[in-house]
C-alpha cells in the first residue's frame, strides 16, 4: 500500500449497526479494515469477470476408495497442467481425501477445470475460492 487516504461515509443508522454487528463477529480491528476488505473482494470479483489472468483454489472432498476416481482426477488436471501451480492432498479420515489445487491463468480456464473435476462421479463437494495475482490491488 503506497499510502493512507481517510474519507468519509455517509449511512444509515441501521445499516452501520448492522455492519458494526457483523464484523464484531468476524473479529475485524476496524471497520476500515473490514471495508477495505469489501472493497478488495469487489475488485477480486471484477477481475474475474474481466478475464484478466487470475489465482485460486479448487478445493475437492472425495472418497478414495471410490474405484477409478483418483486417476480420473489425475487425468483432468494433466488436461489442465498449464493452469495448475501446486497440489496438496489431505487424507482426512480413512476413507475420505481432500484436494486442494493452486490454479493461475484465465478465468474461463479455471472454471472449465473446476466444472470437469467437482462433475466426476464420486467427487462429494468441490468448490473454487477466487483469487487475484495481487498485480492491480
Amino acid at each position: 500500500m503506497s499510502g493512507l487516504t481517510r474519507f468519509s461515509v455517509s449511512l444509515d443508522k441501521s445499516l452501520l449497526d448492522e455492519f458494526d454487528q457483523r464484523i464484531k463477529q468476524a473479529q475485524y480491528p476496524t471497520r476500515s479494515k473490514a471495508i477495505a476488505d469489501l472493497i478488495i473482494n469487489s475488485l477480486v470479483e471484477e477481475q474475474w469477470a474481466g478475464g484478466k489472468t487470475v489465482s485460486g483454489a479448487i478445493i475437492l472432498v472425495y472418497d478414495h476408495h471410490k474405484r477409478g476416481l483418483t486417476n480420473k482426477l489425475t487425468h483432468i488436471q494433466h488436461d489442465f497442467h498449464h493452469l495448475i501451480i501446486s497440489t496438496q492432498h489431505i487424507h482426512m479420515d480413512h476413507n475420505n481425501c481432500m484436494e486442494i489445487i493452486v490454479v493461475k491463468g484465465k478465468p474461463t480456464d479455471i472454471n472449465n477445470l473446476t466444472r470437469r473435476l467437482k462433475a466426476t462421479k464420486g467427487v462429494k463437494h468441490g468448490s473454487l475460492a477466487m483469487a487475484t495475482t495481487g498485480d492491480k490491488l
